[in-house]
């Protein structure tokens, strides 16, 4: 993650488009609460993040910033505390019919705050050793990720398939809005 961010990091000091630092304010507020000595409100991070361009990069948004803009900043990066781990979800179905079905339940059940349908996705896999084609459609569901375990089993209750296509990828960034309606939208 430091490599990434060194490697952005001199187009983000050229560019003065508010849009550039917009996009990478999380990154570089959690930076700076490690930075300024609060290491307990991001204990699992590195503290090789600590170090070299990201604190330049901190040092120079803040030296352009008065108080009064440091103050508002760290409280609409507060605000950002108000979204919990979110994950996306892939479950494949046979038919639009059985996508329909499960999707409803799941929202029903508050397991998702959304639940795209994609149909057409033509699925090539071996199952008791043959080799298999199939047109379904695939689920891609967005949740919380401490909701992983009920959604599973959700899953398992109401497939056709004998052993249901469940997998799940973490969130890693996105628009705060979005990820908040997730966490507003889902059992908590």
């Amino acid at each position: 993650m430091a490599s990434a961010l060194h490697s952005r990091a001199p187009s983000s000091i050229v560019s003065s488009a508010s849009t550039t630092l917009r996009r990478r304010l999380p990154l570089v507020g959690a930076l700076c609460v490690l930075s300024l000595g609060f290491p307990n409100l991001a204990p699992s991070l590195s503290s090789s993040i600590k170090t070299g361009c990201a604190q330049s990069l901190i040092r120079l948004r803040f030296a352009r910033q008065s108080s009064n803009q440091r103050v508002q900043w760290f409280s609409r990066m507060a605000d950002s505390e108000s979204s919990v781990p979110s994950i996306v979800v892939y479950v494949t179905v046979p038919n639009k019919e059985a996508g329909l079905k499960l999707a409803t339940s799941i929202i029903k059940e508050k397991l998702a705050a959304c639940v795209n349908r994609v149909p057409g996705v033509e699925s090539v896999y071996e199952w008791k050793g043959e080799v298999q084609t199939d047109s379904e459609e695939l689920l891609i569901i967005k949740t919380r990720e401490s909701l992983l375990d009920a959604l599973t089993e959700h899953v398992k209750a109401n497939h056709e398939y004998e052993l249901p296509e469940v997998i799940a990828m973490p969130i890693v960034g996105g628009s705060l809005q979005y990820l908040e309606w997730i966490k507003n939208n889902t059992k908590g």
